[in-house]
């Protein structure tokens, strides 16, 4: 039931970011338009921008970040709803999407990296290199959803990937 609820909220968010970008849409307009009270929408998101990282998320969670085909339909998904990621893109508040996506991008190639070095923590260099192959394709991303619409999904997957294992090789 609550990931009913939640799903309801996200999509009712999804049209309001149709209409207009993040900083003019308030809590009480997505619950008005849910039709749910405020203490429903804060019992499932903290605020405005914890739901479009958990929109995020939804599909992020269902990627294989390591395989090209997999990679390539997430940023088709992304282009699916262009509006939706390019106006999450658009916010530059504290808590904007490409924040969450680099934290959870970080978190999540870590962990493979630890799981097939057999490691419980990383080393300085190789956590740096994380964070920068993470920082940069989230970046490219930022930039293929706003201003890219001739590069497809799978050559930008191709190009992270060949920067991702031409920096595998320099090691």
């Amino acid at each position: 039931m609550a990931e009913r609820t939640k799903l309801w909220i996200a999509n009712v968010m999804k049209d309001l970011m149709r209409e207009k970008p993040i900083e003019k849409i308030r809590i009480t307009e997505i619950c008005r338009k849910a039709m749910i009270e405020r203490p429903t929408f804060y019992y499932h998101f903290k605020d405005k921008h914890d739901l479009v990282a958990w929109i995020f998320f939804q599909n992020a969670a269902k990627t294989n970040i390591v395989d090209l085909h997999g990679a390539a339909e997430a940023l088709r998904g992304m282009k699916r709803d262009l509006i939706f990621f390019q106006r999450a893109y658009e916010d530059i508040s504290q808590n904007a999407l490409w924040q969450y996506m680099l934290e959870y991008f970080v978190k999540r190639y870590s962990d493979l990296a630890m799981e097939k070095l057999g490691m419980d923590a990383l080393d300085v260099q190789t956590a740096f290199s994380i964070r920068s192959y993470c920082y940069g394709c989230v970046g490219m991303t930022k930039e293929w959803v706003l201003f890219d619409n001739k590069t497809s999904a799978e050559t930008e997957v191709e190009m992270m990937f060949c920067l991702l294992y031409t920096s595998d090789a320099a090691d």
